[in-house]
């Protein structure tokens, strides 16, 4: 049995403790028992090995030109509208985030494919899209 004086909250508390099981410093031994036969081993035999194929990669969204120097920036992937971040008549730069579509749980950022003006907004928050749907137009 130990006696220790333990504070908690500016209080002292004396308590003891009772030590069980090994003794401090020394190390605890295990053994494992042996199965009376050994596991089969396998014999060598050819493995017939699969060619690997290039993946295609994913396309990220591209504004789809149209006549009169508008164009429609489509869902890359189907997925659900979780953020707009621009609005009818903003002036967007190459790069800048229109909006957020959730797809596998993953936030995808749909970015201006060029500078460009918001002339539509497609898509309501929470909106469920599929692939090539229209999103944003945009006139140049």
């Amino acid at each position: 049995m130990r006696r220790f004086r333990v504070r908690v909250d500016n209080e002292v508390f004396e308590v003891e403790v009772e030590e069980i099981g090994q003794k401090a410093g020394r190390e605890p031994v295990v053994s494992v028992p042996q199965t009376s036969t050994p596991a089969p081993v396998l014999a060598d035999t050819p493995v017939k090995r699969a060619e690997a194929k290039p993946a295609s990669a994913a396309k990220p969204a591209a504004a789809q030109p149209a006549s009169g120097g508008t164009g429609v920036v489509i869902a890359p992937i189907p997925g659900v509208i979780t953020e707009i971040k621009v609005a009818a008549g903003n002036s967007v730069k190459k790069g800048d985030v229109l909006l957020i579509l959730e797809a596998m749980k993953m936030q995808n950022e749909i970015l201006a494919p060029y500078d460009a003006t918001v002339t539509e907004i497609c898509v309501s928050q929470g909106a469920s899209v599929q692939t090539g749907d229209a999103l944003v137009r945009l006139d140049k």
